[in-house]
């Protein structure tokens, strides 16, 4: 693998929440046209990790690096214009607004709307066109999270930060929605996804790296945490028959 291979780099990354160790030196890399998922319990660092790239929050030491520009120093809409989006857990929505509206705001980087983007959005994603005049705030769980993967998607990033998209979602819009971000992947979009349902995560990633309480306890590909013994215990339980 050759540094032109990988898209961003995160080297000894740490952070803390006041005296609160919450990444603990942790180092990453995510290839162009991946998919890769971080895995882990509740509180392990992962939503950190994904806050800490999009510059949501200030990080105590480390390097990320996404392709030759140094994030750490950079604020939060900087990030944006050099191609990464985030789609944060929680969906955050803008309730008042139309599905129109809140994708429309995903594109304020860019000089114009891009029409194109916005039909490939629309058929990624059905129901938003359907619903494109519908306040956000009307729309069913699921809906708001194909909502807030695509309004991600209008500033026609390189990188796509997922942060937990099947929370609190039915398990049919769950299988929808993670085909759409392989699709997303085949189009060319490098895709970084934190996610609890680790199975699905990693049926769908190449490779993923698990967090434990800010640190990185393994990593592999998506075949070996599959295999692995301690994963399925830790995090896949028993295989339904």
């Amino acid at each position: 693998m050759t540094s032109e291979d990988i898209l961003i780099k995160i080297s000894d990354l740490e952070v803390s929440y006041g005296s609160i160790a919450a990444i603990k030196g942790i180092s990453l890399d995510v290839k162009r046209g991946e998919i890769v998922t971080i895995l882990g319990s509740n509180g392990a660092g992962k939503t950190t990790t994904m806050r800490a790239i999009s510059r949501l929050i200030k990080t105590k030491s480390g390097l990320i690096t996404f392709k030759e520009h140094e994030l750490t120093k950079l604020p939060a809409h900087k990030v944006v214009s050099l191609g990464i989006s985030h789609s944060p857990e929680g969906r955050r929505v803008f309730n008042i607004l139309t599905v129109r509206e809140n994708l429309l705001l995903g594109a304020y980087t860019r000089n114009s709307v891009d029409k194109e983007i916005l039909a490939w959005v629309y058929n990624l994603f059905p129901r938003l066109e359907e619903r494109s005049s519908q306040l956000a705030g009307t729309l069913s769980g699921g809906e708001q999270q194909m909502l807030a993967i695509g309004r991600a998607l209008m500033s026609k990033p390189e990188l796509l930060l997922l942060d937990e998209p099947s929370l609190g979602i039915a398990p049919i819009l769950v299988k929808a929605i993670f085909s759409q971000i392989k699709k997303i992947a085949q189009s060319g979009v490098t895709v970084l996804l934190v996610e609890q349902n680790a199975r699905a995560a990693l049926k769908l990633a190449d490779r993923g790296y698990v967090l434990e309480v800010g640190k990185i306890v393994f990593s592999g590909t998506s075949e070996e945490l599959l295999s692995s013994k301690r994963i399925q215990e830790a995090y896949l339980g028993k295989q339904k028959k």
